[in-house]
């Protein structure tokens, strides 16, 4: 067996497979797969290229079901709509286990493909300093780049399923002997990793998407957050409070020295209008997975997040599947906790998010008015609406709301789905109006992933960027280190420049609207021959809220800590939040909420704050995770049934001593 073969056995033994997905912008044009040899690693342009191929792993985050299966499922934020294909990630029922093979949606997928990344990046770790050109300006650059990329799949490895193996030089040899490291080693190497990393790497990206010293910053400030966090609390007193301040300092070298600023709007991080477009450069974006619409090169999937948020539309009278809408598998339904987290009359965030206006797009199907509901009887047997008006709108309303009932809505021209009838009490997880669990294909649905430039409307291959960090949750990162220090009124100002940012400014429409769906006016696929698209630049911000039109700016300043103690809207009754810690550990929760919706992040944030169980049994309809087993993954079992001791497989019982307890 030759050493490349022997390099691939390798990785399906620890690491299930070098990388399958290619795609790629900017420096990522190359498609080196035909260089892949050992020798070949120990040129310049061999481990050039090398380090080419691992930015292919940072996709892999956006690529299928594991996306959202394993870091949005079983949260407050999300449950599961009308496709259940991955519902069991979602439910903690017994079909979630270490045998699990349904395709690309099992516990191995993130096992398999971070390994693999990290045989890559021990390559380029030990071949760099050997034999890359001594004098080139971007040696330092490209060890970086190794140490990074090993340190953000073992961060990845170790939030997901605990102490993992340590596997630090590359191999050429089979190997089938390995032991688990504790979750403390672990973290101990990423840390060191990011470190290195953040020496290394450049202030100033060396071609657009690649990796800076500003990114190693943000998840070296990260990884010493999650290490000082609840997950970990047997064994991290002793390094609590260094890695708090650690996480301050490394979150403020990024936030003083970067240079990077928040995007001015919030939905201008949204508002994609084609691939590697300004929307891709912003500032903001720490660092994003590189897509484009490069077909020969974009791999096996794609970035597939805008499948799955989206709620059924294309059934309704008036209405058909377009590009400017999406595809709607419709996996990821939200919870009343997405929807109430945020004060919706002067959060932005929550309008600049979720989509609740579509237009009708197939107008000689459009429902007529009949004479029971008909607003004139002049108006009987015609259309309720036409071409590119409003067909379908979402009132996402409060209870106590007396305007709507199931028959009155019948009077209103679009199809209209409200959160909230007349007479229904609050109920954060069971049944109210007519959309959420009484319909699980309706529902508000998160919009920040739309992309209406696709090549065709069943196309599954997103072609927009998917970021991995941004300078906001920078931000919060830093505030939470402080708040864990105890230190409320130093954590509040870098609140308060996210939240200042979410409020609206003065002379804003409130009713305007954009997604990335808007990019199918670039689009020729989308246009050519077409006159009527479902998108729509409206919101129903006035209808939900019942209020005047106001062109006045709004506010979420905090004006002192007391805000947060004292307030009435996070949730802190039903959570059990008493203490000032208590409460400001759900408040930051919360505000990661309103920030970060369904930036695949959730399930990772309540694991290593123990706060999944209580959160997800409050929330989430069909969430029940009551054992503790359920804040880590379980450990692959073809992982367990591969690796060996003395040359034999393991017993039994040395599997399950390599099992999370409880799996």
């Amino acid at each position: 067996m030759n050493k490349l073969k022997k390099l691939i056995y390798f990785s399906l033994i620890l690491s299930g497979s070098m990388l399958g997905t290619t795609g790629c912008s900017d420096f990522l044009e190359e498609d080196a797969s035909h260089k892949l040899t050992s020798q070949y690693y120990t040129t310049t342009p061999g481990l050039d290229d090398l380090v080419t191929g691992m930015y292919q792993n940072l996709k892999f985050h956006f690529n299928y079901e594991w996306a959202y299966a394993t870091t949005i499922y079983g949260t407050d934020e999300f449950s599961v709509g009308g496709d259940r294909t991955c519902e069991m990630w979602n439910s903690y029922g017994t079909n979630l286990n270490s045998a699990l093979s349904l395709f690309n949606a099992d516990p191995k997928s993130v096992w398999d493909n971070m390994y693999g990344g990290i045989n890559s990046a021990n390559t380029v770790i030990e071949n760099v300093p050997k034999y890359y050109d001594p004098i080139s300006a971007t040696k330092n650059t490209r060890l970086g780049e190794g140490y990074f990329m090993r340190a953000f799949d073992y961060f990845k490895l170790v939030k997901q399923y605990g102490g993992v193996p340590l596997k630090l030089t590359q191999t050429t040899d089979i190997q089938y002997e390995y032991t688990r490291n504790s979750a403390k080693e672990v973290y101990d190497q990423i840390i060191s990793d990011f470190t290195e990393a953040y020496k290394l790497l450049p202030a100033t990206p060396e071609a657009t998407g690649r990796i800076t010293k500003w990114a190693a910053a943000h998840f070296l400030a990260k990884a010493y957050l999650y290490r000082a966090s609840e997950l970990y609390s047997d064994w991290n007193a002793e390094t609590k409070t260094d890695d708090l301040n650690n996480a301050v300092r490394y979150a403020d070298s990024v936030i003083v020295r970067s240079g990077k600023t928040l995007a001015p709007n919030f939905s201008d991080l949204w508002n994609f209008t084609t691939p590697d477009g300004a929307n891709e450069k912003l500032s903001e974006i720490i660092l994003a997975a590189q897509f484009s619409n490069n077909t020969t090169t974009q791999g096996r999937f794609g970035n597939q997040l805008h499948l799955h948020f989206p709620s059924i539309y294309n059934n309704l009278a008036g209405m058909q599947r377009d590009l400017s809408g999406g595809r709607e598998f419709q996996r990821c339904r939200t919870t009343d906790y997405a929807i109430d987290v945020y004060d919706r009359v002067n959060d932005s965030r929550f309008w600049k998010s979720f989509k609740t206006c579509y237009s009708c797009n197939k107008p000689a199907s459009a429902p007529k008015w009949t004479t029971q509901y008909a607003p004139s009887n002049d108006m009987v047997g015609k259309f309720k609406f036409s071409a590119n008006e409003t067909s379908i709108q979402y009132i996402v309303n409060d209870a106590g709301d007396a305007r709507y009932t199931s028959d009155n809505i019948n009077y209103l021209a679009p199809h209209t789905f409200v959160r909230y009838f007349n007479g229904e009490a609050q109920n954060l997880i069971g049944s109210h109006g007519n959309y959420g669990k009484v319909s699980p294909t309706r529902y508000v649905a998160l919009s920040k992933f739309m992309d209406g430039s696709r090549n065709s409307v069943a196309s599954q291959f997103g072609q927009r960027d998917g970021i991995l960090a941004r300078l906001s949750e920078t931000y919060l990162i830093a505030a939470e280190a402080y708040g864990r220090l105890g230190k409320y009124a130093e954590a509040l100002p870098y609140i308060n420049t996210v939240r200042d940012r979410a409020a609206y400014k003065s002379g804003e429409d409130r009713s305007f609207y954009v997604d990335g769906g808007v990019s199918y006016k670039t689009n020729t696929v989308a246009t050519t021959g077409v006159t009527a698209f479902s998108y729509s630049d409206k919101n129903t911000y006035y209808l939900s809220n019942n209020i005047p039109v106001t062109t006045a700016a709004s506010s979420l300043h905090l004006n002192s800590v007391d805000d947060i103690f004292n307030s009435t809207k996070e949730f802190y009754n039903v959570l059990g939040a008493a203490s000032n810690a208590d409460k400001f550990l759900q408040f930051i929760l919360n505000e990661r909420s309103r920030e970060l919706m369904g930036e695949l992040m959730r399930w990772e944030d309540l694991s290593r704050t123990k706060t999944l169980i209580s959160r997800a049994t409050l929330f989430n309809d069909e969430a029940k995770p009551v054992d503790p087993k359920h804040y880590l993954r379980p450990v692959p079992q073809s992982f367990l049934d591969a690796i060996q001791k003395s040359g034999r497989a393991l017993t039994a019982e040395e599997k399950a001593a390599m099992q999370n307890q409880g799996w």
